[in-house]
């Protein structure tokens, strides 16, 4: 076997139903490169979504559930969308409502087993036999669906009638466009280890927005896409599958070994984070675990570093918290990738040098062109400029130096005009 920091291993997996057991070589270089596949073909599509795709890899390779949470219109349920796509599994998707009925999800009742005494259900391309689900808008529903799925979610079972069946969900990914705060719905929120925001982009992925926009527009009209190059493309082929995740799975001992140095920087996190208010369980604090191993096999490694604490930035119970979290955690994430540049992969603020400073030669010209602007014109530029020396922060290199004192230069010359020189 390889050294453990060689990026390969081979381990034997049983992933197939006790029934019919096979065993299955996994490199883990391999559905490496499958993982960095997804994450590519999702962030052509996606912009700035880079962490929130490897959140959602990442959970599928634990076997733990993700909720996104964001506003109309933020792509939430296109992204698991493709990422189903993207994946050979058995799969299910329902919008739920108040007034969804069991039956919608779980199956119908077997009217012929019914005449006979049995109440069971028929299970057949329903949740209860779907390895990935997709259930939209997860906090609307009833407390008759909240009930039923937290057995599905907590235990992988389904009581059918008399008979309790093993359930094949690897993940269950929800979508909301708000955090619940009905404590009747605490349980289900509970139950989903990674919570993730997804936002309208800020003003410097505007264009970029408008083109992938039209892009996905036309897919759905035409069937057809194209890839980075400009290339047409057809339908969505699968790159991986939940054969390859259970593969992983069943031997997950191999990662899910951490140095004591690490866990040391972890308990201090924990704890830091618990001080400012924010619940961490025990139970969740162990099962944190298994994502940040999961993290390393998305790079292909065999062990964990410093660089996969950015998990905790996803933990918030609120959205109050979200911010505390990026205060405790951006500082340990972003030093280490400073010390390690090389290895920083779809972590953190995503626009280009090249996205900024087109954003940035706009707004530079608009606001030197002589163009009388409003005051909330005139605002909303300074908003744009400070959101590009923050993006601007998170990038290493000389260039993104140079560019921060660029927009400070340009903001002297705005607070020098007139305007603001009363």
């Amino acid at each position: 076997m390889p050294a453990p920091n060689s990026g390969k291993v081979t381990v034997l997996a049983m992933v197939a139903p006790p029934t019919a057991p096979r065993n299955f070589a996994v490199d883990v270089a391999r559905v490496s490169a499958q993982f960095q596949d997804l994450a590519r073909q999702m962030g052509q599509q996606f912009l700035d979504k880079q962490e929130i795709i490897r959140l959602m890899t990442i959970s599928a390779i634990a076997g733990e559930h993700m909720v996104i949470v964001g506003p109309p219109g933020t792509a939430k349920s296109a992204m698991i969308d493709m990422f189903a796509k993207l994946i050979d599994a058995k799969y299910f998707e329902y919008l739920l409502t108040r007034f969804t009925e069991p039956n919608e999800l779980f199956g119908p009742v077997d009217i012929s087993a019914f005449r006979e005494g049995r109440y069971t259900r028929r299970l057949d391309s329903m949740l209860p036999t779907a390895e990935i689900v997709f259930l939209d808008e997860i906090f609307k529903s009833n407390s008759a669906i909240l009930n039923s799925l937290l057995h599905v979610i907590n235990e992988r079972k389904f009581q059918n009638g008399p008979e309790v069946i093993e359930v094949p969900l690897i993940s269950l990914y929800a979508a909301s466009n708000e955090v619940p705060n009905d404590d009747n719905l605490s349980a289900m929120f509970d139950r989903f280890l990674v919570r993730v925001l997804s936002d309208n982009l800020d003003s410097y992925h505007f264009h970029e927005l408008m083109k992938k926009g039209v892009a996905l527009e036309l897919r759905k009209m035409t069937g057809r896409g194209t890839d980075a190059a400009g290339r047409q493309v057809e339908k969505l082929r699968p790159v991986t599958s939940a054969r390859e995740l259970r593969a992983i799975q069943q031997n997950f001992d191999k990662f899910m070994v951490f140095p004591e140095e690490f866990l040391t920087k972890y308990k201090g996190l924990i704890f830091q984070i618990r001080s400012e208010g924010i619940s961490v369980s025990d139970r969740r604090a162990v099962k944190l675990l298994k994502l940040f191993a999961a993290s390393a096999v998305f790079d292909g490694r065999t062990k964990v570093h410093d660089g996969d604490f950015f998990v905790l930035r996803h933990i918030w119970n609120n959205l109050d918290q979200v911010e505390l979290l990026e205060e405790i955690i951006n500082p340990v994430v972003d030093s280490y990738y400073r010390e390690h540049p090389d290895e920083r992969r779809f972590i953190g603020p995503s626009a280009s040098l090249d996205d900024l400073l087109t954003e940035l030669g706009l707004i530079r010209e608009l606001l030197t062109s002589g163009t009388e602007l409003s005051d909330i014109q005139l605002f909303s530029q300074l908003k744009n400029l400070n959101e590009i020396k923050v993006a601007l922060a998170s990038l290493p290199g000389d260039a993104a130096a140079r560019m921060i004192r660029e927009v400070d230069q340009l903001l002297e010359t705005v607070f020098a005009s007139s305007k603001f020189g009363l």
